[in-house]
Formats: structure tokens, C-alpha cells, sequence
């Protein structure tokens, strides 16, 4: 195995992840129950070098459940008959996971509305509520 290159400033060494193979369920017959296909892939998030702090906060808050309570993002795979097939996917979405990480999100900038703004809007509907008025004709008078 190589490093992982995740964005220009993030790689992940080899000695972050830990893969284990299990036995699946899922499609693949008889195969299923004789061949570790699936896969759990575990990649120490907290003892990583390569994360900056808030890189780790965004990645716990992203990670959800897979996070575990050491620090560990665990990802678990099993749709694919092929154990690289399944190998590649855990990998895939481990790197998804901390790309969308490392991206700082912009901050909000409150704005309001300005007042002609409002006075348009009240005015409009001020003008479709004369409108609704006169088409109900006489009929009221009864």
C-alpha cells in the first residue's frame, strides 16, 4: 500500500488505516459463505498528523456514527462480490469523507430587507386585494 492523497496538503500514511475482511451477506451465492469479501476500514482520524484540528472537528461532525468514542472513523463495505472491488470503495469514501472535511465553510452574512422593498411588497398586495374586492360584486348586499 502507498499513501492516499486526499487534497494537495492531505495525505494519509499507511500505518492510519487498518483493514480488516469479514464474511458478507448480500449477492454472491454460495460464495458469500466461504470468502471474506467485505471489508471494514478503520483510519485513526484523531492520532492523524496530517489533519488540522479543525479539519478532525468537521470530519467527527461529518463521520456521524462511524466515528468511534478512540477516535477512529470505521467504514464497513460489503456490496461488491470482489474483496478489492469492496476495498476500493471503503477507500473511496474514507477519502470523500475527509475532502469534504477540509473544505472551511463560508461563513453566513446576515442582510435585510430594504424598505421599498417591504412598502412594494404591501403595496402589491394591497392592490391585488382591491382587485379581489371589486370583482365580488353586489351579491353581498342580500
Amino acid at each position: 500500500m502507498e499513501r492516499m492523497k486526499i487534497t494537495s496538503e492531505i495525505e494519509i500514511e499507511d500505518w492510519e488505516l487498518t483493514e480488516q475482511f469479514v464474511r458478507s451477506g448480500g449477492p454472491g451465492g454460495q460464495n458469500v459463505n466461504k470468502v471474506a469479501t467485505a471489508v471494514e476500514l478503520r483510519f485513526e482520524a484523531a492520532r492523524s498528523p496530517n489533519l488540522t484540528e479543525a479539519v478532525k472537528r468537521r470530519l467527527q461532525r461529518i463521520a456521524g456514527r462511524r466515528w468511534t468514542r478512540d477516535g477512529a472513523i470505521v467504514i464497513q463495505v460489503s456490496e461488491e462480490r470482489s474483496q478489492a472491488r469492496n476495498r476500493d470503495l471503503a477507500r473511496a469514501r474514507l477519502a470523500e469523507l475527509i475532502h469534504r472535511a477540509s473544505i472551511k465553510p463560508k461563513r453566513r452574512v446576515k442582510t435585510h430587507v430594504p424598505y421599498g422593498e417591504k412598502r412594494r411588497r404591501v403595496d402589491a398586495k394591497k392592490r391585488r386585494g382591491a382587485l379581489k374586492q371589486l370583482r365580488r360584486g353586489d351579491d353581498d348586499l342580500d
